[in-house]
């Protein structure tokens, strides 16, 4: 008998004036399974994103993690509850170690002050430096952010997204920025994380061969509602897809060869 999924989202609803952002939307997610979210600029994907991290309020509907509404929480709360999120551009103190920017996480996780720590740097240091070695940025701890390639500053943002163990992984364009290598890079790792955690991602993402060769399974929006989902190759010949998303006379083919030299 197969267990519950560990996200999901049922009849999900967001409106903007008279614009329906998100228009009755449902899906779902198990642990240990990489979900993409794609779709044409304006199809809904970020509004959704913000509406699974308690940044947007939803009109209707449920979001139910591990059978707890996350509906009307506030993104703090989400967080304590297992949700972490990578944004399109990396958010790091540049003037902070790589080590410290981890334990930062962890402070805020744990709801001390910094008032009440002497050593606020000290604190849970081992814990960060284990999550920096899962990444492979242990050997940079000591190194300010501000000096990192941005391929590595991505890393140091994923050791922090996992500071609160997350069942939840939100990643917003993960590889927005990052040339093809260290794309892959960064999806390998974290599919890597998925398997060896048992946690869930969702992500967007605009570069087709990131989601084809990562995801598990793929949900498409367009104006607000779902028009497909399902396994990758099921998704690359869907007709409405590939009339909605690209438009007559292009395929995903198309589309991954341009992402693949971009």
């Amino acid at each position: 008998m197969s267990s519950a999924p560990l996200l999901q989202v049922s009849n999900l609803g967001k409106s903007f004036g008279g614009v329906k952002a998100v228009d009755g939307i449902s899906f779902d997610l198990a642990a240990g399974e990489l979900l993409a979210l794609i779709g044409p600029n304006g199809a809904g994907k970020t509004t959704t994103f913000n509406m699974v991290n308690g940044q947007l309020r939803a009109d209707q509907g449920s979001i139910m993690l591990a059978g707890q509404d996350l509906v009307g929480r506030a993104p703090r709360a989400i967080w304590r509850m297992g949700v972490g999120r990578t944004f399109q551009i990396a958010e790091t103190f540049a003037s902070l170690t790589v080590a410290e920017n981890v334990q930062m996480a962890l402070l805020s996780h744990d709801s001390k002050l910094f008032s009440m720590w002497r050593r606020a740097a000290d604190y849970k240091h081992g814990e960060a430096l284990d999550l920096l070695d899962q990444v492979g940025m242990k050997a940079q701890a000591d190194r300010p952010c501000s000096e990192l390639a941005y391929g590595d500053v991505k890393r140091v943002e994923l050791a922090i997204a996992m500071a609160n163990s997350p069942k939840l992984l939100l990643m917003d364009e993960p590889t927005a920025g990052m040339a093809p290598n260290e794309r892959n890079a960064l999806m390998a790792l974290t599919k890597k994380l998925v398997i060896e955690r048992g946690m869930a991602v969702l992500f967007t993402e605009h570069s087709m061969d990131v989601v084809f060769a990562y995801a598990d399974r793929m949900i498409v929006l367009a104006r607000g509602r779902l028009i497909a989902q399902g396994k990758p190759l099921e998704i690359r010949d869907h007709p409405k897809v590939q009339e909605v998303y690209f438009g007559s006379g292009k395929t995903f083919e198309k589309k991954q060869a341009a992402g693949a030299t971009s």
